[in-house]
């Protein structure tokens, strides 16, 4: 299984769920993501994308997207996009 580096956690809110993504590379919903740090280190399917609290379908690079997350991650956490 190969992964690619999709971009970099720059927010999260720990009572939502949510992080905010900056991407340097595109993602879409279905997209099944790998997010790693220090102490992060767990892979999901993305379920919605938001950009400014709208959903998108897909999300390109430079963009900053918002997505929930099953565990929390922290700032500065890789975002793998994982291709089978």
């Amino acid at each position: 299984m190969e992964e690619k580096e999709i971009g970099k956690v720059t927010h999260y809110f720990g009572k939502l769920g949510v992080c905010v993504i900056q991407l340097s590379d595109t993602v879409k919903n279905g997209d099944k993501i790998h997010i790693k740090g220090a102490t992060t280190d767990f892979e999901q399917h993305i379920d919605s994308i938001q950009i400014n609290h709208k959903d998108v379908a897909e999300a390109k690079k430079g963009q900053g997207i918002g997505l929930q997350v099953r565990e929390p991650v922290r700032e500065h956490d890789i975002v793998y996009k994982v291709i089978d």
